[in-house]
């Protein structure tokens, strides 16, 4: 079939494979070589997040951790900081979790069933099914964002996919659709179509293998398809960023809680509005701090709510205390020099704090985000390029 066109009367799937034989992505980096590994990494690094911006962490990933064996040996320190800037950082902890998981009860091979890979942490049905289908063949179902798109214009299936009712009509569609043969190239077809044709802004629909028989585009209701998600609005947050200095000129970081935003990562100290920044440091830390100065605010978007940030720059109470404050496994004191981007890339630091450290301290981070969206929109292999989403970083107005 590969380079021809279907028979007349060819199914979804035969014409959906011929399309990709021309046309489907077969050189992303977790295709060669393909291996449950690769193809697990690529997955969970897609979740929510486009190809573009993960190929170049997924080549740092494999690089250092070529398999389940060499990431469950690794410190979860290290491994959140090649993942620092890609956002969604349970799905990093999940990663780690879910390599131990694997290493010590599959031997360091992915379980070939759907049931126990999706019981990995971090892994859902769909993503699950991707991997399987993919890495070995199994003819599994998928259901990402974007086949979501192309599986409600296709049918015409109203109603947001994120209700119950909807996704399982879905699902049983995705099912229906699956070919016998080729599921692997299946798979990446459905998401690679719903990445560069059925994308969901301007969907190309002239260049579709299966418009004939799309009842969207044959009623001229693309538009309608998928329903959006309810509008809600965003909450907005502010909290005041701890710059601590001591006498050295190092200033204090934190490693954060394993949940909540930036779970796991160091950053500086934040005082949620309305809590002392004081106390906060006393009870968490055993210091005291005098406040110095008050620097701009910077805003950072993130999925579900609005962040504000405002820098609040202070220096240490010694007392009666050592000059050199001793560090604990929570805590860190960083001396930091023009030379120090690269290094602090390397700790971990949540993209929004390494770009304010960056322009704080004039340095040459790499990956200096505050004019960058470094996740601009949810996706999967399939990567539509649709309306960004996660997180960004911008100075607030003056106010």
């Amino acid at each position: 079939m590969s380079g021809r066109n279907p028979a007349v009367g060819a199914s979804f799937a035969d014409r959906l494979l011929a399309w990709f034989d021309v046309h489907g992505r077969s050189n992303l980096p977790w295709q060669t070589p393909r291996s449950a590994y690769r193809v697990w990494l690529s997955e969970v690094m897609l979740q929510q997040t486009q190809v573009a911006t993960v190929i170049p962490y997924f080549e740092r990933f494999i690089a250092r951790f070529p398999d389940f064996a060499s990431l469950a040996a690794a410190d979860i320190d290290e491994v959140l900081a090649l993942w620092a800037g890609l956002g969604y950082y349970a799905r990093c902890r999940n990663l780690h979790a879910a390599a131990k998981q694997v290493a010590s009860v599959y031997r360091g091979e992915m379980p070939n069933d759907l049931e126990a890979v999706q019981a990995l942490p971090g892994v859902g049905r769909s993503t699950a099914a991707a991997i399987l289908a993919q890495a070995y063949g199994a003819r599994h179902a998928i259901l990402d964002g974007n086949v979501k798109r192309v599986l409600a214009r296709h049918a015409a299936i109203a109603g947001w996919p994120g209700t119950p009712k909807v996704a399982d009509r879905l699902w049983a569609i995705s099912e229906q659709k699956l070919p016998m043969t080729r599921l692997a190239d299946y798979t990446q077809a459905i998401m690679d179509l719903g990445a560069t044709l059925c994308t969901a802004r301007a969907p190309a629909c002239e260049r579709c293998p299966v418009a004939a028989d799309c009842i969207a585009h044959r009623e001229a209701r693309i538009g309608e398809f998928p329903s959006s998600k309810p509008a809600k609005a965003r909450p907005y947050r502010r909290a005041t960023l701890l710059v601590v200095e001591n006498e050295q000129g190092a200033i204090l970081i934190e490693r954060r809680p394993p949940t909540g935003i930036w779970g796991g990562l160091w950053s500086l100290p934040v005082a949620a509005e309305g809590e002392s920044a004081d106390e906060l440091l006393r009870q968490r830390h055993g210091i005291r701090i005098e406040p110095i100065d008050t620097l701009p605010a910077f805003r950072h978007a993130f999925t579900h709510f609005e962040l504000e940030l405002t820098p609040l720059l202070c220096t240490l109470i010694d007392d009666d205390a050592p000059t050199e404050v001793r560090e604990r496994p929570d805590q860190r004191w960083l001396t930091i020099s023009a030379r120090s981007g690269d290094a602090l890339a390397g700790i971990g630091l949540p993209a929004p704090v390494l770009g304010f450290l960056s322009r704080r301290y004039a340095l040459n981070a790499t990956n200096d985000t505050s004019t960058s969206d470094p996740c601009p929109a949810p996706s999967t292999a399939s990567s539509s390029g649709s309306k960004p989403k996660a997180s960004r970083v911008r100075r607030s107005p003056a106010r």
